[in-house]
């Protein structure tokens, strides 16, 4: 068994690793970049190695700081995680020809799966169905376009390499075709710098079903079942589940021995999934889905897969790689019950996913879910990595009991300092066509509208917050006491935007009322307990609760009250913090949220028009692009490409030009 093990990777899978080498008496060993120095990673390992600053090329993309890593603390194993080098058949020869062992399958087996029309091919000589469509070298506008009029319309344009959506789109219109290919092009060559594309059949009303694979150096190949991945937004995962929806035992058994014919034409090793793009259209058929990728490594939902059969998947990669047999036969893997996982991520649905940053003040769980998480209160989201802040897994004996396990610990998921996509899972887990098994990659697109309604914020969230940052203490002796009148301040609250004027007035009763709203409000009783917040609301006495944390940001002092599914951020603004940092920004561009500026596209001096791109600003791996407010000339710019730049900082500003 391998005695020392090297996670070559941070965050949630790092920590997912070393919990279970832990219990089974291996020792770990925590590789961090500058600004994962306090990660919760590094503090679960039993030793940490430095490797670089925070970019992933200088860190966690460095193979040769790695195996430095792994020789220097007397590693004799390397797991790669997921995303970073986890695919990366250079990365695999490296370790071994440093003499360690590497958890996962041969550089061989990932390069015959790394180039998606090279293993279409493969796929297809091992009998395996693959969609139909052109996969050959020629890359000629000509020849791709006359190749997809025999195709079909609609087609599929695919980079050959990567995944995430990157280089790929859909054209209906064969008039259309020659942009799209362009532009497809374009988009691989600046994501993997390799714009060789393929061109496949669009299938109208597609599902994502993976099959999770497991193979051994013996010989041995076996598969632990589906898992449908359709709920996707920018062809990126957000739900996962095991089994499929609507899955039959007929086509369970075409699609898993495909999905081990296709490991055992690699000579696989290790965890391994295969993916299948179904025809969703009507009920799921034997001849109704086609093979689409081969992930060479343990999958971002593979919990999923464990919640059903019971086992621990990363265990397994530690016995196969100690060059143990598979610890069981097909026969004696079972399958019992339903899982969900959801992605919990600091993003903002309704802004198009925008990626956010900021600092954790308070994470918390509840309900009955299984959380995998690699952070805690206090630590940062920053926008250099993944915005992945957890994965919440539910199992349940039925589809139903899971979906709603799922939903229940969503809604008691409160995290403060950051927006989540806390509150669009919870609506996703409760919408009624997908819980009667409408599951396609386009449900969300169609439904994003009603997924993102806003949670209202009543005024009982409101007087909470005055409550928490004003710091009323009912219980404190002549609490609210005047000689003369009452005691009573002006808040000025700004909340998405909206600036919400309030009176906070103490009578001297042992209460307090909150006036300005649609109603005045009174409050009694007013109880803390940690971040947990509590209050006897009007004349009936109805108590109202929520997790309230305050913290000072540099506008001035912030309450996140959280309350069910959502979070609602108030800002009480320091009227001097706010000159101080922003001035007079009615003319000033900001950035929306902490990230790197990528490209400066404006120039002092010269004159825009409204909607004109002015910055390029990246973060977790997606770029935004802002544009001008309003005509006008550029006065001046506070950035330049590749600084790292706080959210709201002014990045330029623009003045008015005499007509």
């Amino acid at each position: 068994m391998i005695a020392k093990l090297l996670i070559a990777n941070r965050g949630e899978i790092a920590c997912r690793i070393i919990r279970t080498a832990r219990r089974m008496g291996v020792k770990t060993v925590a590789v961090y970049s500058d600004v994962d120095a306090r990660a919760l990673h590094v503090e679960l390992a039993d030793e940490a190695v430095h490797i670089g600053p925070a970019t992933p090329a200088e860190s966690y993309l460095n193979t040769g700081r790695i195996v430095e890593a792994a020789l220097k603390t007397g590693a004799d194993a390397v797991h790669p995680g997921y995303g970073f080098l986890s695919e990366n058949p250079g990365f695999v020869e490296a370790v071994e020809a440093a003499g360690l062992t590497f958890v996962g399958p041969s550089a061989s087996a990932i390069r015959a799966m790394g180039l998606k029309d090279a293993a279409k091919q493969l796929m297809e000589r091992a009998g395996v169905p693959v969609v139909p469509g052109y996969h050959g070298e020629a890359q000629a506008v000509v020849v791709l376009a006359s190749k997809a009029n025999e195709i079909g319309f609609p087609v599929l344009i695919k980079a050959r390499s990567g995944g995430g959506g990157k280089g790929m789109r859909k054209v209906d219109d064969p008039a259309r075709f020659k942009d799209a290919l362009a532009a497809a092009k374009s988009e691989a060559r600046s994501a993997f710098g390799d714009d060789h594309v393929l061109v496949e059949k669009y299938i109208a009303a597609p599902r994502h079903i993976e099959v999770q694979v497991f193979g051994d150096n013996h010989g041995n190949v076996v598969h632990l079942f589906e898992r449908d991945c359709s709920l996707q937004r920018r062809h990126q995962k957000v739900i996962e589940e095991a089994p499929a929806p609507g899955m039959s035992d007929e086509v369970r058994a075409a699609m898993t021995e495909a999905a081990v014919k296709a490991a055992r034409a690699i000579d696989y090793s290790g965890a391994g999934t295969v993916e299948f793009i179904v025809d969703g259209s009507g009920p799921l058929s034997p001849d109704g889905f086609w093979f689409m990728e081969m992930n060479t490594r343990l999958q971002v939902e593979h919990p999923v897969t464990e919640a059903i059969t019971g086992l621990d998947l990363v265990e397994w990669q530690l016995r196969v790689a100690s060059g143990e047999p598979l610890p069981l036969t097909q026969d004696e893997i079972t399958m019992n019950g339903h899982a969900v996982e959801a992605r919990l991520y600091a993003e903002d649905p309704a802004k198009g996913f925008l990626p956010a940053t900021g600092t954790l003040h308070h994470i918390a769980f509840g309900g009955e879910a299984r959380v995998d998480a690699g952070v805690r209160s206090g630590d940062a989201i920053t926008p250099f990595y993944d915005p992945m802040i957890a994965k919440l897994i539910a199992h349940g004996a039925d589809r139903s009991e899971a979906l709603e396990t799922l939903a229940s610990a969503l809604r008691s998921t409160h995290v403060a300092g950051t927006v989540t996509n806390a509150p669009f899972l919870a609506a996703l887990a409760t919408h009624e066509g997908f819980a009667s098994g409408e599951v396609d990659t386009g449900l969300i697109d169609r439904e994003i509208a009603a997924l993102t309604v806003p949670l209202p914020m009543t005024e009982e969230v409101v007087a909470l917050a005055v409550a928490a940052l004003v710091g009323v203490d009912l219980e404190a002796p002549y609490a609210g006491w005047r000689l003369w009148g009452e005691a009573s301040r002006r808040v000025r609250l700004v909340h998405g935007g909206e600036t919400l004027e309030r009176r906070l007035v103490l009578p001297g009763d042992g209460s307090c009322i909150v006036e300005g709203g649609e109603r005045p409000l009174r409050l009694r009783e007013i109880a803390r307990d940690g971040h947990h917040m509590s209050a006897r609301i009007g004349e009936t006495g109805e108590r109202i609760a929520a997790d309230v944390v305050t913290w000072a940001g540099v506008d001035g002092q912030s309450a996140s009250v959280m309350i069910d599914a959502a979070t609602h951020v108030l800002l009480m603004p320091d009227p001097m913090a706010v000159a101080a940092h922003h001035g007079d920004h009615g003319d000033a561009v900001l950035a929306p949220m902490t990230g790197i500026v990528r490209a400066v596209h404006a120039r002092r001096g010269a004159t825009v028009e409204k909607g004109d791109k002015l910055v390029v600003m990246e973060a977790m791996k997606m770029e935004t692009s802002l544009t001008a407010p309003r005509a006008g000339r550029v006065e001046a710019i506070f950035c330049s490409s590749g600084e790292t730049v706080e959210g709201g900082a002014v990045l330029l500003r623009l003045e008015e030009v005499a007509s």
